[in-house]
């Protein structure tokens, strides 16, 4: 998934990358970070996604963290170690040729247990919750038009 924004790259990266903020863009989900800052590589925090019984857990980790710096781009990438979601997420944040950035999300999500003749119905799924997610995260300083 691909996204412009008007942010320059550091704003974009900073909205993209504090994790607690994902939590008021994805419906019923809340995210706890589990390690102490500074945030980086090693950095693990845990989506809990759903309602009661029908919760789950969404464990991360952060294996690459690489903000932007001096033109070069911004590469974060992430591994699902939960029990339930696996796969990785990779977020490139780099300049844009006409100002701002350009954002790049890439996901390879997949359920246990979920046969495979599923996977294009998760990946659409997962592209509509993504777009929307990265679209309120870089659209408000925190999330839905909060201000502040």
């Amino acid at each position: 998934m691909r996204r412009g924004t008007p942010l320059d790259p550091d704003e974009a990266w900073r909205r993209l990358t504090v994790w607690e903020r994902h939590a008021e863009v994805v419906p019923l989900t809340r995210v706890r970070v589990v390690t102490l800052p500074p945030r980086g590589a090693g950095t693990v925090f845990v989506a809990r996604t759903g309602v009661g019984p029908m919760a789950f857990d969404d464990r991360m980790e952060v294996v690459v963290w690489r903000p932007p710096h001096q033109g070069a781009p911004g590469v974060c990438r992430l591994v699902k170690r939960g029990g339930l979601v696996v796969g990785w997420a990779e977020i490139e944040v780099r300049s844009a040729t006409a100002g701002g950035s350009r954002v790049l999300w890439r996901e390879e999500l997949g359920v246990r247990g979920l046969p495979r003749v599923f996977d294009p119905l998760l990946g659409r799924a997962a592209r509509w919750m993504f777009g929307r997610a990265v679209k309120g995260l870089l659209a408000h300083p925190r999330g839905r038009g909060n201000s502040g």
